[in-house]
Order: structure tokens, then sequence, then C-alpha cells
């Protein structure tokens, strides 16, 4: 199934203009995703050089000449899949869209301005940071779109924020980092929501449904070397389900989009999948709990790799939540994440 929000509401963001009075930038952080399909490969070298991802125990020299090989080999079957999503990824567009409504609903609280950076693909992290110090801002809160903790992401676009500003040496700006908001009942508010919304368009009864919460893998080395990320995961979904007053019995936690030979945690989508097939379950409603937007985990992974999957297995109905997106209830959420780091 695909979310009700999966199309992109392209919305310009008004060009940033130095306050009267003193200012709050606010950084929206995500990874990013290729804006075309020749954008595949350098999107993908960028991402397998950042050592927070792939560790590989060489030089910076080395490391850039390995992801380079990576990059190359793995960009033909990448970009196939985003031919068949688009011919891009559309993750740019909804955090567009994200910003313009979080600094909308935050105008009747004071002067804030709502800026993008991405790890891995334009507009880059530098980007953001220049514009927020070109506006003369006088205080700027780091928001990274990913609601659970983990150095692989968080972490690492911390690392370049702080960088950037060491560089730029922007000792007068007052910063705030917002670590994570797994637990954040605005935030669990909006996912339940939009799983409301996908079991709506289910025909009852709702008790056969299984709840199928996949979230993105990580590698299990990290999570030994003690990243929470897995471990708040697990506390959103506790949350959600209690809010929703669902049965346990039917929940599962899943993780998706492995790569490379290390051991990663589970598990899999793939293997649940199997699972619930051999329990003669027949029905499932998929939740992207670490995506907030539509992209190619979302669009590809779960709906069409994943869901061919399933039904070939006998799941005759695969169905997912939609994803959070421009929700009313999530830029709320995001609002009154902003509004108590401005405290």
């Amino acid at each position: 199934m695909t979310a009700d929000s999966s199309a992109p509401i392209t919305l310009t963001l008004s060009p940033a203009k130095k306050p009267a009075g003193p200012s709050t930038a606010v950084l929206l952080l995500n990874l990013g995703g290729p804006d075309s399909l020749d954008a595949v490969e350098p999107f993908l070298y960028n991402l397998f050089r950042d050592p927070d991802v792939i560790d590989y125990p060489v030089g910076q020299w080395v490391r850039n000449r390995i992801a380079a090989a990576v990059a190359r080999k793995r960009a033909p079957v990448v970009r196939e899949y985003y031919r068949m999503i688009g011919g891009k990824s559309p993750l740019l567009d909804h955090t567009k869209t994200q910003a313009q409504l979080l600094e909308r609903a935050l105008r009747p609280h004071g002067a804030y301005t709502c800026l993008i950076g991405m790890r891995y693909w334009h507009p880059m992290i530098d980007t953001a940071v220049n514009t927020a110090l070109g506006i003369a801002a006088k205080r700027c809160i780091i928001l990274p779109l990913f609601p659970h903790y983990s150095l692989a992401t968080t972490g690492s676009a911390f690392t370049e924020v702080r960088r950037l500003l060491r560089q730029r040496a922007a000792d007068r700006l007052t910063v705030r980092f917002v670590d994570d908001w797994h637990d954040h009942p605005a935030y669990i508010a909006a996912l339940a929501d939009r799983i409301g919304a996908g079991l709506s368009e289910i025909a009852p009864p709702l008790d056969r449904v299984h709840l199928v919460f996949s979230a993105h893998g990580l590698p299990e080395k990290l999570i030994k070397k003690g990243d929470p990320y897995q471990r708040q995961i697990e506390e959103t979904v506790r949350l959600t389900v209690k809010s929703l007053g669902y049965d346990e019995g039917r929940v599962h936690l899943c993780y998706q989009s492995r790569v490379g030979p290390l051991k990663w945690i589970g598990p899999s989508t793939e293997e649940l999948i199997k699972e619930l097939a051999g329990r003669d379950v027949r029905t499932a409603l998929v939740v992207p709990v670490s995506f907030v937007s539509d992209h190619l985990e979302t669009l590809y992974e779960i709906d069409i790799l994943y869901k061919k999957m399933a039904e070939g297995l006998g799941i005759t109905e695969w169905r997912r939540a939609p994803s959070l997106n421009d929700s009313p209830m999530f830029i709320e959420a995001l609002k009154t994440i902003v509004l108590e780091a401005s405290k």
C-alpha cells in the first residue's frame, strides 16, 4: 500500500531574512537522498566514506578509495530501486514541506527560521550552518529528524555540525542539540494516529491484523558498544502499542535495510515475514517506525520488495501505515519539541 502522503507536496521555503530582533534558527537534519539517478553513486560515496557509518580500520585516504569502489559496485542496483519509485528520493521534498509548515507553526512563538541540512546530499549541513550565521541568529536548535539516537545517524550529523561551528568560530551562537525524541508524547501520538489511519483502510474484523513495526537496522557491534538505538526503538513500540491498547500478541518488531557481511540486529523484516507466514497470518499492517518521511526504505523496500515476498508466502494483505510526512500531528510534535528546546 502506498501511503496517503507518499507524493510529496513541493513547497519553496521563503528566503531567510535577517530578523529585527534576536532570532532562533532551527536546523532540521536528515540523511538526504539522490535527487536524480545520476546522483545515486556520489550519494553512496558520501555515505560509505563516513567513519560513523562504516569504520574501516584505515586512514581517510584509503577509506575514500574503498568507499568509491563500494559505491561504484552498488550504484547500478540501487539506481534501479530509485527508478522504480520515480527516479529520485522524495526525502528532500518532504523535508522542505516539514520545514515550511514547522516555521509557520512556530511563527506565533517568536522569530524562528527553519533550515534544512542533509548529511550525504544537497543541501548539505554546511549550507544550513552558513545560513544560520548569515541571518545573525542568536540561537540555533539542532533537531535531527531521527527520533532515535544512533552514532551512525544523529551522532554523525552532530559531529559535522560541531566541526562546522568550530571552523567558523561561531562562539556567539548559542547552540542546543536535541539528542532524541523517541518517547516524546507528541511523537507517540502522531505515530499512533498514522497507525489508526492505516487500520481504518482494512476491512473488519481488525483482531486478525498483525502490526509489524519495521525500523532501519544497525550492525550488532554498535549496540554492543552502547549505542541506544535498539533500546529506544523498543521503547517507542511499547509506548505506541500501549497508547493504542493493541493486543501485544499481534505486535512485532523487525529491522530492515541490512547491507554488508556484518551481523545486524534482528529479526530482519525478511525473517519476520517468513515467521508470520508460517503461523498462517494473512493480514499485516507495517509501521515504518524509525522513518519520519517516505523514501527508498518505505516506497521500495516495504511497498514493493517486502510486499512481493509476503504475498508470495501467503500473507494476502500486506499494507503500510502512512508515513508521518506532513501530517498535522507530526508538525505539532516538532513544534512542541522545538519550543521545549527553546526554554
